[in-house]
C-alpha cells in the first residue's frame, strides 16, 4: 500500500485528498451554513410559532407535530426521498430510488447537479426544504388531526406528492427546463398551501368552540418562532444557488426588502379597514413577504421585490381577510392558521410575479442559457415578447400542475389512512387537547386549575392598584 501525503496543521495531519480540488470551501462553508439555517427555521422556529400561535390546550400537539415531522422526514429523505426527487429520471415527473444514496463514498463525491460541494451538503440542504414543507402543511391541521394519523402522513405525502414536485421543477423532470422557481415558490410554498387545504378538508374541522374562539397563547414567543423563520430565510434563498456569489447577495437582500415591504403593506390594510395593528396580521405579512419573493430572489432587481413586496402584503390579505368571508367553500374548509393564503396565494404570487420580472443577465448566472426567461416585462424591452409570453405560459403551467398533483395525492393519502385510523380525535379528545393526545400539557403549572402554593410573604397586596402590586412581606 502507497503512504498517503498529509499536510500539517496546527491541531493535527490531514491527508491532502481530503479536499479535493473540486471543492469550493467557500461555498462549501456557506451551503452548510444556509443548510442549518433552513433547518433552524423548522426547529426550533416553527415549533415555537405553531406551539404559541395556537389556543394553550393544544400547544403541545402542535409544536409535536413539527418535531416529529423534521425528523421522520429526514430519514425519509436520505434513504429514498432524496433520489426520487433529484435522481436519473424513472418517469418524466420522478426520479429513481437508489440505494446509494446511503453510501459514504457516494455522498462524499461532487453533487452532479451543478456546484463546488459534496453531495451530502446539498442532500441536507434540500432535506430541509423538504421537511419545512410538510411541517407548513401542517399548520393548516393543527387543533384535531388524530396524531398517528399525522404519524402515516407524513412519510406518505414526503414521497408520493413532494418527490414529484422537486424532481418535475428542480430535479430531471419535464419542468425543468422551462420553470422558473428559484428557491421553491412553487415547489415548497404552493404544494404546501394546496396539500394543507386538501388535507384540511378531508379531517374535518376543529371543535366548535375552537373554531370560534382560537387565540394564540404566548404572543411573545410566537413573535421569536416568527424571528427564526424570517432570519433564517437568508439560507433559505441564499442557499439556492450553492455558492458565495453575487447572486447569492442579492437574493438575501431582495429577500429581507420584499418582506419589510410586504409586513407595512398588511399592517396599513388592518390600520385603515380596523382601526387597530394586529401582530398576528404582522407575522401574516411577514410570510407572504417571504413565500412570494421565493422562487424569484435572486433573479429580479430590487425594485421588482419592492413591487412583489406590495402585492404580497394586500393580495394575500385580500383573500384571507376578504375573499375568505365570502366564500362558501373556505369557510367550510378549516383552515387552522390560513396557510392557504400565506403560502399557496402569496407562492402563486411570486411565481407569476417572476415571470414578469425575472431579468436576462440574472437568469443566466443562475439557470442553464437559453432556457428559462426571460421575464415577460424584459421580453417587450428587448423585442422578445413571443419568449416573454412563453415564459409566463410555463409559469402557469407549473402551478396547475403543482396544485393538481398535490390535491390527488394528498386526497388518496388521506383516504388511505382514514381506512387505518382516525384523520380527527375524537370529540371528547378534542376538548381537552393536549393532555388527550400526549398525556402532558405545555403550561402544567396553570393545567386544571393545579398551582404551587404562595408562600404569604409572596402574596399579592390587595390593597394596591392592579397595575403596580408588588409583593409584601407580612408579619
Amino acid at each position: 500500500m502507497g503512504m498517503a501525503n498529509y499536510t500539517v496543521l496546527p491541531y493535527g495531519l490531514i491527508p491532502d485528498d481530503a479536499s479535493p480540488e473540486w471543492l469550493n470551501k467557500g461555498d462549501n462553508g456557506w451551503q452548510m451554513t444556509s443548510a442549518a439555517m433552513v433547518g433552524l427555521q423548522s426547529v426550533p422556529g416553527l415549533v415555537i410559532l405553531y406551539g404559541s400561535m395556537v389556543k394553550k390546550k393544544w400547544a403541545v400537539n402542535s409544536a409535536f407535530m413539527a418535531l416529529y415531522a423534521f425528523a421522520a422526514v429526514l430519514l425519509c429523505w436520505v434513504l429514498w426521498a432524496y433520489e426520487m426527487s433529484f435522481g436519473s429520471s424513472m418517469i418524466p415527473v420522478l426520479g429513481k430510488p437508489d440505494a446509494r444514496g446511503a453510501a459514504e463514498k457516494y455522498l462524499l463525491s461532487q453533487n452532479r447537479l451543478g456546484g463546488y460541494i459534496p453531495i451530502a451538503d446539498y442532500v441536507f440542504y434540500q432535506f430541509a426544504f423538504a421537511a419545512i414543507t410538510v411541517i407548513l402543511l401542517g399548520g393548516s391541521l393543527l387543533g384535531r388531526m388524530n396524531f398517528y394519523a399525522w404519524m402515516l402522513f407524513v412519510p406518505l405525502w414526503t414521497t408520493l406528492s413532494y418527490t414529484v414536485g422537486a424532481h418535475t421543477i428542480w430535479g430531471r423532470g419535464f419542468l425543468t427546463d422551462q420553470i422558473i422557481d428559484y428557491a421553491g415558490g412553487y415547489v415548497i410554498h404552493l404544494s404546501s398551501g394546496v396539500a394543507g387545504l386538501t388535507a384540511a378538508y378531508w379531517v374535518g374541522p376543529r371543535h366548535s368552540d375552537d373554531r370560534q374562539h382560537f387565540p394564540p397563547n404566548n404572543i411573545i414567543n410566537m413573535l421569536g418562532g416568527a424571528g427564526f423563520l424570517w432570519m433564517g430565510w437568508t439560507g433559505f434563498n441564499g442557499g439556492a444557488p450553492m455558492a458565495a456569489s453575487e447572486i447569492t447577495s442579492l437574493a438575501v437582500l431582495n429577500t429581507h426588502v420584499c418582506t419589510a415591504t410586504s409586513i407595512l403593506v398588511w399592517l396599513s390594510l388592518d390600520v385603515a379597514v380596523y382601526l387597530k395593528s394586529s401582530v398576528v396580521g404582522a407575522v401574516q405579512g411577514m410570510m407572504t413577504g417571504l413565500v412570494c419573493i421565493t422562487p424569484g430572489a435572486g433573479i429580479v432587481d430590487t425594485w421588482a421585490a419592492i413591487i412583489m413586496g406590495i402585492l404580497s402584503g394586500s393580495i394575500p390579505w385580500y383573500t384571507m381577510m376578504v375573499l375568505h368571508k365570502k366564500s362558501a367553500f373556505l369557510q367550510k374548509v378549516d383552515d387552522t392558521l390560513g396557510v392557504f393564503h400565506t403560502h399557496a396565494v402569496a407562492g402563486l404570487l411570486g411565481g407569476i410575479l417572476s415571470g414578469l420580472f425575472a431579468k436576462p443577465d440574472l437568469l443566466a448566472m443562475f439557470y442553464s442559457p437559453d432556457h428559462q426567461g426571460p421575464g415577460f416585462i424584459y421580453g417587450i424591452i428587448d423585442q422578445k415578447f413571443n419568449k416573454g409570453l412563453r415564459q409566463m405560459g410555463f409559469q402557469i403551467i407549473g402551478a396547475l400542475f403543482i396544485t393538481v398533483w398535490n390535491v390527488l395525492a394528498t386526497s388518496l393519502i388521506c383516504i388511505v389512512i382514514g381506512k387505518m385510523t382516525p384523520l380527527r380525535m375524537d370529540e371528547d379528545g378534542l376538548e381537552i387537547g393536549d393532555d388527550a393526545a400526549h398525556g402532558e400539557e405545555a403550561y402544567a403549572l396553570w393545567g386544571d386549575g393545579e398551582r404551587h402554593p404562595v408562600p404569604r410573604r409572596f402574596r399579592m397586596n390587595p390593597k394596591m392598584p392592579s397595575f403596580c402590586r408588588r409583593c409584601t412581606t407580612s408579619p
